[in-house]
């Protein structure tokens, strides 16, 4: 199954350097925020409008080591990888970019990538 998580462009070059990904949320919450395809714009629009400098991690829950649950915040369930995110979990990276509107969009190859983790 493939989830998605929105990262600032320079922790994920970070996580490059180090090995796996550790963004702040895990040390103040305990657990990455992450998104289901279907979800990820609602989130983007409503936590990241008109921030610039995005990715979009594209994971492949199956190669997730952390253990991965889906909690409920409101009336949603919401993936949460309780650990640090193994990099070879992630199978796409990409340039996640608000409009001129400062609305975001799903990039075309998160649908290209659902199909194949079906």
């Amino acid at each position: 199954m493939l989830i998605l998580h929105i990262a600032k462009h320079e922790d994920w070059e970070s996580a490059l350097t180090k090995g796996e990904y550790s963004p702040v949320s895990l040390s103040l919450e305990g657990f990455i925020h992450c998104s289901t395809p279907e979800q990820i714009i609602k989130i983007a629009n409503s936590n990241f409008k008109n921030e610039k400098g995005l990715v979009l991690l594209c994971i492949d829950s199956s190669k997730v080591k952390a253990h991965i649950s889906f909690e409920s915040s409101g009336y949603d369930y919401y993936p949460h990888i309780y650990g640090a995110l193994n990099l070879d979990a992630v199978v796409k990276t990409l340039e996640f970019e608000p409009g001129s509107d400062g609305n975001f969009t799903l990039p075309q190859e998160v649908n290209e990538l659902v199909k194949l983790l079906k």
